[in-house]
């Protein structure tokens, strides 16, 4: 059975992303301008509970979600690859907060998630690689990641490297190395769960990849 979208987030958090998600779907696709004042009310309104609950300064808030008022609101899209070498994973060490993901990030439009997925890896670790299977699909507040003013789905591939060449930092991270399973770094678990390294090591070993979903 697929768990409660609010088990893992906190229920008032999820409800604020809904409204503010209706409300900017609203604001464009209404011509009424009585309409559109509502819409805007209630915007506002969204992104002061998102502010609270967070804890941040609304500037902070609208400057995460303000992309999404350009048309119908969606989840964002994080796309993330897994390399396994001799019975290692590579990990980069973010700048951002000095811990360790599978190498990743936003998807740019323009690209395929695959092709994403090799583009992080080659920018994040200086490695060529192809992406062969998509081992899982997440939506993010379906799993005990940090709770997030954004909704995202996750996607993670499972990369084969083109060549043997030593990983290498790129200008978002500090570090690029490979680690035993059973001696994982200090994760940047807003990024990246054991879980999803789990699954990258279970989909490597498995004769046949099964895409885990929610």
């Amino acid at each position: 059975m697929r768990q409660d979208p609010t088990a893992l987030e906190d229920t008032w958090l999820a409800r604020a992303k809904r409204l503010l998600a209706l409300a900017e779907t609203g604001q464009h696709f209404t011509s009424d301008p009585f309409d559109r004042e509502r819409y805007d009310e209630i915007a506002a309104m969204a992104r002061a509970m998102l502010a609270d609950l967070g804890r941040v300064p609304l500037a902070r808030i609208d400057g995460l979600i303000s992309d999404h008022a350009a048309g119908y609101a969606t989840p964002s899209l994080d796309v993330r690859g897994a390399v396994i070498r001799d019975g290692r994973i590579l990990l980069v060490r973010e700048r951002a907060d000095g811990r360790w993901a599978l190498p990743g990030g936003f998807a740019d439009i323009g690209k395929s998630p695959a092709e994403n997925a090799e583009k992080e890896i080659w920018e994040e670790a200086g490695l060529q690689v192809r992406a062969r299977h998509l081992y899982a699909l997440r939506h993010k507040a379906r799993h005990p990641y940090p709770a997030d003013a954004r909704d995202f789905y996750k996607l993670f591939f499972l990369c084969e490297e083109v060549g043997t060449d030593l990983p290498r930092p790129g200008s978002e991270t500090s570090e690029a190395a490979f680690f035993a399973e059973d001696a994982l770094p200090d994760l940047s678990l807003g990024r990246v769960l054991h879980a999803d390294i789990d699954a990258a090591f279970a989909a490597h070993r498995a004769a046949t990849v099964v895409t885990r979903f929610d």
